[in-house]
């Protein structure tokens, strides 16, 4: 049953006074009544008349029947009373529980005070947060500052905070749970107190501080440990609470961490000594800053400079300070030095201008030395200079002389393999085209390497169709890859490129010797990728493949990777290095990837051009080479090596051509009319005696005639100057020494136009 309202209390104690008073006043006038009996019957010793004590006696019974009605009258109000406070009883019994069951209803904690502030009510809630904690919950009528002094004596309150956000004060219980208390006036000057559970708010809010507290220590803790200098912050108990890396590897001991220990056991005794003055000084809230050396675990000694900085909280209490140590050990060496360069200053000043004047002779002399030397410097840059143009031009010479006889050779021999012989013969025949095959590319690696190296050789970039280029390559190697037992696919591309077609026509053909050379079986692949801005013309094989390690090695000169179980390279190893040299003078990127056991794919980046308008073809009726092959074709060969022209004959005339060689434009005059004589292309050799050249002398034969004749010049100099002003006369330009596949090759398209 629930305590009832003060205000019923007061009501019946109201109640019951009156009715009190009344009973107590009706006793008195039944006393006076009996008194006044008595009285009248017994008489006294001075007895009235009998008429006054009979007119006494009625009037005392007058009195007695008026105070008898009143007393009947108060007993009937006396009833009435009863029952409407038995009535009042009821409704404030009935108003008294829906009290209490609203007041148990409430999920919070409920307690009321009357205007003396001791307890009237409260809820099982509030009852239940001092059973769980093993108490007894405060009974009516105690005061509330005794209820908050028994709460917080117990052990019922582990903490109490103002919360600013909120209205009242936070509790935390001993069942770890917060509580929020919540005061409210009544209109009789009572107290209404709610405690609310907040512990979910409050672990949010708690989880939401430490994920930001984390955070932030984070951010901390990745900026102090970048810094150089050693940071910490102690507690007022002298405890590490944080340090950066910097402060944890100078001071942790045998690699564990000074974090959480005390300073006094972080240093050593006499380090901790020495230091304890200052401690006690920031921690009475002064900044500090003071140096002195210390040593480390390793025995250096360090000059450090510390700063001390207290950290003071809300009330004003110091509960920590800030260590910042920079090392200034440099600094502190470097001004101990200026302090004795100061001190030796003088001295040196006096000593640097003795050993001045000395010197001031001394560059003087070396002045005169230096000018003789640069003179030798000079007259040294002369003879280089002129050694190197003297290798350019031997070079020219070696490039033209040495070619020669080996061009010679090679159309002998060409014309000797097209002719029937014997087995044995021509078994002999391929031994010695197989041998100047070698001779040749390796003088011709040798010249090359060596123009390249001299930077003799300058790219001569034009816009070109890539498919004329790929199309005699692949002609060119697919009949030697033949004869390896190889196959040789090719994909035609027809795209126009900006680069040195000669030059990127010999890293194409490198690339091809190389794959022909080290793929023992299988299929060579010569073709191209087109993207964006630029192709990538490739060759890939299934040779051997190139170890990981090797890719960039094969590219360096006199380098080569023999495959275990393969046959003795009779190549130099530059041909890579050629390519090499070619691709970084014309800007081309060159890679290689290769997978041992399966081949691998050479590639070089070519960039894209634009082609202009082209010429006109000539007439297809002047050409009288026959659709199969250069049967008819009459062709006139200069040089002024008569061998290569009876060579270059016995190989035409293998082709069914009608030949005149000539060793110069007086020769070939004096065997017919240049003017009139009829021919369908002219071979001719850039070198010629008595300081001609083959291109004047073409010259000299188109402007007779009426109809100018094709002309392929052939020459052994590699300079681009060449190549323009060839290239400007409209002529078609081969290096020696002439393959006889690609010579045949060529002349097939100009003979077709």
């Amino acid at each position: 049953m629930s305590t009832p309202d003060k205000t019923e209390v007061t009501a019946e104690v109201d109640r019951d006074r009156r009715v009190a008073e009344l009973e107590a006043e009706n006793e008195r006038l039944r006393r006076i009544r009996d008194a006044l009996i008595v009285r009248v019957e017994s008489g006294s010793s001075h007895k009235p008349e009998p008429y006054a004590a009979f007119e006494h006696s009625v009037v005392l019974a007058e009195q007695v029947r008026e105070r008898t009605d009143a007393l009947n009258q108060t007993m009937e109000e006396l009833k009435s009373s009863n029952k409407a406070l038995n009535r009042a009883r009821e409704e404030a019994e009935t108003t008294r529980q829906r009290l209490s069951d609203a007041i148990e209803s409430i999920a919070d904690g409920f307690v009321l005070f009357d205007r003396q502030h001791r307890l009237i009510q409260s809820n099982s809630r509030f009852r239940s947060y001092w059973r769980y904690a093993g108490l007894d919950a405060p009974e009516p009528g105690t005061s509330i500052s005794e209820v908050k002094a028994s709460a917080v004596n117990s052990g019922l309150i582990v903490e109490e905070h103002s919360h600013e956000e909120a209205e009242g004060v936070v509790f935390l219980l001993s069942n770890r749970r917060w509580v929020q208390m919540t005061e409210r006036p009544t209109r009789e000057g009572g107290l209404v107190v709610l405690y609310s559970d907040i512990t979910d708010v409050k672990n949010s809010e708690m989880a939401r501080r430490i994920k930001a507290l984390e955070e932030s220590e984070r951010w901390i803790r990745v900026v102090t440990d970048h810094v150089p200098a050693l940071i910490a912050y102690i507690g007022a108990d002298m405890t590490i609470q944080f340090c950066n890396k910097v402060y944890a590897a100078w001071y942790g001991r045998q690699g564990t961490s000074p974090l959480g220990k005390r300073l006094d056991r972080v240093h050593s005794p006499q380090l901790y000594q020495r230091l304890l003055p200052q401690i006690l000084e920031v921690m009475a809230g002064h900044n500090v800053t003071f140096e002195f050396e210390e040593t480390g675990e390793q025995g250096e000694v360090r000059h450090m400079l510390r700063s001390y900085v207290p950290n003071v909280d809300d009330q004003g209490d110091i509960i920590g300070f800030f260590v910042l140590i920079r090392d200034i050990t440099e600094r502190r060496k470097t001004a101990l030095a200026l302090e004795q360069a100061y001190d030796h200053l003088e001295r040196r000043v006096k000593e640097r201008t003795a050993a001045l004047t000395g010197l001031n002779s001394q560059l003087r002399q070396e002045i005169a030395e230096r000018a003789t030397v640069e003179a030798r410097l000079r007259d040294a840059k002369l003879e280089a200079e002129r050694a190197n143009l003297s290798k350019t031009k031997f070079l020219a010479a070696v490039s033209h002389d040495l070619l020669q006889p080996l061009n010679a050779a090679r159309l002998f021999t060409s014309a000797l393999l097209e002719q029937s012989f014997g087995p044995k013969a021509e078994s002999l025949v391929r031994s010695v085209s197989t041998s100047l095959d070698d001779v040749e590319n390796l003088l011709g690696t040798l010249v090359d390497i060596s123009k390249l190296d001299a930077g003799v050789i300058k790219p001569d970039v034009t816009v070109f169709d890539l498919r004329d280029l790929l199309n005699n390559i692949a002609r060119e190697f697919r009949q030697m890859a033949v004869a390896e037992g190889l196959s040789l696919d090719f994909v035609p591309c027809s795209v126009a490129v900006e680069s040195d077609s000669q030059l990127l026509a010999r890293i194409l053909r490198n690339f091809l010797t190389n794959a022909i050379r080290y793929t023992g079986s299988g299929r060579i692949l010569l073709g191209c990728r087109r993207h964006k801005d630029h192709v990538l013309l490739q060759v890939w094989d299934t040779g051997p493949g190139i170890p990981a390690d090797k890719l960039t090695e094969i590219f360096q000169e006199f380098k080569r990777i023999r495959p275990a179980g393969s046959q003795p390279d009779k190549g130099l190893g530059l041909g890579l290095a050629i390519v090499d040299k070619i691709s970084r003078i014309l800007g081309h990127e060159v890679t290689v990837s290769s997978i041992e056991g399966k081949g691998s794919v050479f590639s070089v980046r070519v960039p894209l051009g634009q082609l202009q308008p082209r010429r006109p073809v000539p007439d297809q009726n002047r050409i009288s080479a026959c659709d199969g092959g250069l049967g008819g074709a009459i062709i006139w060969v200069i040089d002024n090596d008569p061998s290569i022209c009876q060579g270059m004959k016995t190989l035409l005339e293998g082709w069914d051509c009608r030949v005149v060689t000539a060793v110069s434009l007086d020769d070939l005059e004096r065997q017919l009319d240049p003017a009139t004589g009829s021919v369908e292309l002219i071979l001719a050799d850039y070198h010629l005696d008595n300081d001609e050249n083959g291109v004047d002398v073409v010259a000299e034969i188109n402007r007779r005639r009426h109809d100018p004749a094709p002309v392929v010049m052939i020459t052994a100099n590699y300079t681009n100057e060449l190549k323009q002003h060839i290239r400007e006369r409209g002529h078609l330009l081969m290096n020696k020494p002439v393959k006889p596949l690609k010579l045949r090759s060529v002349l097939n398209h100009l003979l077709r136009g």
